[in-house]
């Protein structure tokens, strides 16, 4: 089948950088060309400094949250709920990121009901899964992907507005990457998982990226797999390799 589906590529900055991190980066990555109608990039920034990238950054970026509330607003102290966020002039938000299932708790349930809120209150969605290294050295890699899009595919109606980021935790900030065979192997599964629970159509338009010690040095390589679509990057995107990420696009069969 013809690729027909625009990459999208992120950038999670994780919980880095100061304001002057902020001022230096926008400029690097206002400084970047890339053609807009073929990928979509996206940038996620720690909560109070999304106002700073708002007001700065290129109106062709996508500016995203790295997370949402469980509630609307109300007496949670500490929390920035869906509403807020789409106050602020923000339209999309990670969920469900491994680190947020590790250090926070977030299980099954609560990435469910925060792709149900977040969606319902008009933000776009990056959903987060994959497996840990025990997971897949025990052979579990697509019972445990399964059962992560199970939740989605429960919380999901407007598939148009979400993006699928299949991220091996083995893989993230360890500097050790999925081969792209491997990669390649699991997004097919993920895409046979929507055409089976969903819809062809579905499996077909969503777009599937991949996340884990994503680099300027492999990007190309993986990017040229049929059902990667584009990458979520951590630490690699607060450098200036990811210009070179960014314009992986240009390999991609379209």
């Amino acid at each position: 089948m013809e690729q027909s589906r625009k990459i999208f590529i992120g950038g999670n900055w994780k919980s880095n950088g100061d304001l002057q991190f902020v001022k230096d980066h926008v400029a690097f990555l206002n400084s970047i060309a890339f053609d807009n109608e073929k990928c979509e990039v996206s940038v996620s920034p720690v909560f109070i400094h999304l106002p700073a990238v708002i007001s700065s950054l290129d109106s062709r970026y996508i500016v995203s949250a790295q997370n949402v509330s469980l509630f609307d607003n109300g007496a949670y102290t500490g929390e920035i709920s869906a509403k807020q966020l789409k106050d602020l002039g923000i339209n999309w938000t990670l969920i469900g990121h491994s680190e947020r299932r590790q250090y926070f708790g977030e299980n099954e349930e609560v990435v469910g009901r925060k792709v149900k809120i977040a969606l319902e209150n008009g933000l776009n969605v990056i959903a987060c899964i994959g497996e840990k290294l025990s997971d897949r050295e025990a052979g579990h890699t697509v019972e445990v992907v399964s059962t992560q899009m199970k939740t989605l595919v429960s919380s999901i109606v407007d598939w148009s507005r979400v993006v699928i980021a299949y991220e091996p935790v083995w893989a993230i900030g360890t500097g050790v990457t999925a081969t792209p065979q491997q990669a390649q192997e699991i997004h097919n599964e993920i895409r046979k998982i929507l055409a089976s629970s969903v819809s062809e159509d579905v499996a077909n338009k969503v777009r599937i990226i991949y996340g884990g010690s994503v680099t300027e040095k492999n990007a190309e390589e993986l990017i040229r797999q049929p059902d990667i679509d584009g990458f979520l990057v951590g630490g690699a995107s607060l450098k200036s390799g990811f210009k070179t990420i960014i314009e992986s696009y240009k390999f991609k069969n379209n």
